[in-house]
């Protein structure tokens, strides 16, 4: 008879542990949105590091790059730290132009992933911060099946020795970046001196 009271009570923990696993499944997909994010730069000639605080949509200049994060996220202490940040970076060339050198995800956890290039200019992301507001991300809907493409003939790569053809030309190297509209930036940061006679940010 005692066996046949254990049985309730099994149950009834066996239907709780379940609960609690379904309750917290979805939390794992948690996003924290986060109002600023966090950068270290580095000047390559000076080898001087600074970090700096920007708030998302805000643009901030950091040497000849000015920076935008649109988005900060975290995640929960709960779950693993994934802190990443969706950012625009701008060059600011000698002749004041500006070009779009990078747009897309910057990484705290993995810096070499970010494809900002420059020469003298490193910048990544180290932190988000200020964030309360907790975002559930939906199921990702099942990917569609792929498009079948048309298979077009290859052409054969060019021989560099031989002569282009009558009327022809060679294709050269684009340059770097795409041009953009000048911005304010709100701050500036420059941790190596300008060049005398000249201001990096475009301004009187």
């Amino acid at each position: 008879m005692p066996s046949l009271l254990r049985l309730p009570i099994l149950t009834g923990l066996a239907a709780s542990a379940a609960a609690m696993l379904v309750a917290t499944g979805p939390a794992q997909a948690d996003r924290i949105k986060n109002p600023t994010a966090v950068f270290a730069g580095l000047d390559k000639i000076t080898g001087r590091i600074i970090s700096f605080e920007v708030a998302v949509d805000e643009t901030v200049q950091f040497g000849a790059l000015q920076l935008t994060p649109r988005v900060c996220w975290t995640r929960p202490p709960t779950e693993a730290p994934q802190t990443d940040s969706f950012v625009e970076v701008d060059e600011v060339t000698f002749n004041n132009e500006y070009r779009r050198i990078f747009t897309g995800w910057m990484y705290a956890a993995s810096p070499g992933l970010s494809g900002v290039e420059h020469a003298i200019y490193d910048v990544w992301l180290t932190d988000c911060k200020g964030g309360t507001e907790v975002i559930v991300d939906p199921k990702e809907p099942e990917p569609a099946p792929p498009v079948a493409e048309e298979r077009r003939p290859r052409i054969p790569p060019r021989d560099p020795n031989q002569p282009p053809p009558p009327g022809g030309r060679i294709d050269v190297e684009p340059p770097r970046g795409v041009p953009v509209q000048p911005q304010r930036p709100s701050q500036r940061f420059f941790p190596t001196n300008p060049t005398p006679g000249r201001d990096p940010t475009g301004g009187n």
